[in-house]
């Protein structure tokens, strides 16, 4: 009988019968026909789907990737009534400082795995030893290996809760948080959550709307501020249409992604496709998603953060921000006005999986961050 508070030992394992019936749907596609134009502008092409998915019958190894996963120690545990899958690395420094990584949507823990080995064993990557990381993984309720949750309501505020609880439960009263994509946010939900544990949290976007929503600072924006805005409002207007389906109505769309997928992958390809990953690495989120039944809990973030109680109040936490040039920017001048931001990097290379293309950066930005806060 398990308890609540039980932390058990966890190993991927996923059935041989799981990835027969994965090749068996996918030798079975029935394409969706794209019209003379519809290359463009429409959503993600047949062309583009149907180079991943000959990647995925043919070159694609979830063994490979299962393996990468299982050289880590990973433990499930069930936190406000619902299972959490995390990996738990701990560094052979003896001053390693508790750090919780968290990913976002389409992603998966896969975000990580190309920083834990510098994170936490600086010395074996010729890094400078002094700081390192005792490494905590979660997949978000709902995502990959933590499962489907039974209930609704899993927006960030209520993970950044869960995480609380989780790091609590491991041992770690002081530590730093740090995320991507939804992970930032949650990220600085936890800063908000538990500022007496938390020593800074260091996120990769911010995307703060203009302080009291007021017009006059989108008129005073500079020109490179300017055009980030235009940037994203851009983005919001043609490319975000999933966003608001998430939000709205995410179980009907819920039902396609568990029967289908290649209706998966293209769902979340158009979030992945263009933002420097490998056919690999986007093969590998949408697998996890695929195998483990949540293409369709994972959506609900979107809907459970519109029913959320927002944030109130400024973050209290120091903030560091680190900027990719293939992300869509933030605008510091009003993330001011929202947090205490330290730190504002801003790079030449990577992406919004900046953990995947650009991972020597990543660390460099995390290191540096809490180098200079750990102390407060």
């Amino acid at each position: 009988m398990t308890t609540d508070e039980e932390i058990r030992p966890y190993r991927i394992e996923i059935p041989d019968e799981d990835l027969a019936d994965l090749r068996y749907r996918l030798d079975r596609i029935r394409w969706a026909p794209q019209p003379e134009g519809g290359g463009t502008g429409y959503g993600v092409p047949v062309a583009r789907v149907r180079e991943l998915v000959e990647h995925w019958r043919h070159h694609y190894d979830w063994r490979v990737w299962e393996d990468r996963f299982n050289a880590h120690p990973q433990y499930t545990t069930t936190i406000d009534g619902t299972q959490v899958h995390f990996l738990h690395v701990r560094s052979p420094e003896p001053d390693a400082l508790p750090l919780v990584l968290s990913h976002g949507w389409p992603g998966s823990v896969a975000e990580y795995l190309d920083v834990i080995g510098p994170l936490s064993d600086p010395r074996r990557h010729d890094l400078d030893p002094s700081i390192a990381f005792d490494l905590v993984v979660p997949s978000l309720p709902g995502f990959g290996f933590s499962g489907p949750t039974a209930d609704t309501g899993w927006g960030p505020r209520r993970i950044a809760g869960a995480w609380a609880v989780l790091m609590r439960r491991l041992g770690h009263h002081r530590y730093g948080a740090a995320g991507n994509d939804w992970g930032s946010g949650i990220a600085l939900d936890l800063g908000r959550a538990a500022p007496e544990h938390v020593v800074g949290a260091h996120v990769t976007q911010t995307w703060d709307p203009p302080p009291d929503d007021d017009p006059k600072w989108v008129a005073e924006l500079g020109p490179k501020d300017k055009a980030a805005w235009d940037a994203f409002q851009d983005y919001v207007t043609n490319e975000a249409a999933y966003g608001a389906v998430q939000a709205q109505q995410p179980q009907t769309l819920a039902h396609a992604l568990a029967d289908s997928p290649v209706g998966l992958l293209g769902w979340n390809a158009q979030a992945m496709h263009e933002h420097g990953l490998d056919n690999d690495a986007v093969l590998t989120h949408v697998t996890i998603h695929w195998l483990t039944g949540t293409g369709g809990s994972a959506i609900r973030i979107y809907a459970d953060h519109a029913r959320e109680e927002p944030s109130t109040g400024p973050t209290a936490v120091p903030v560091g921000v680190a900027q990719f040039p293939g992300d869509l920017p933030s605008i510091r001048v009003f993330s001011d006005h929202h947090h205490n931001i330290v730190s504002w990097n801003e790079y030449e290379r990577g992406g919004h999986y900046a953990s995947q293309d650009a991972p020597d950066l990543l660390v460099h930005d995390i290191r540096t961050f809490f180098t200079a806060v750990r102390s407060r």
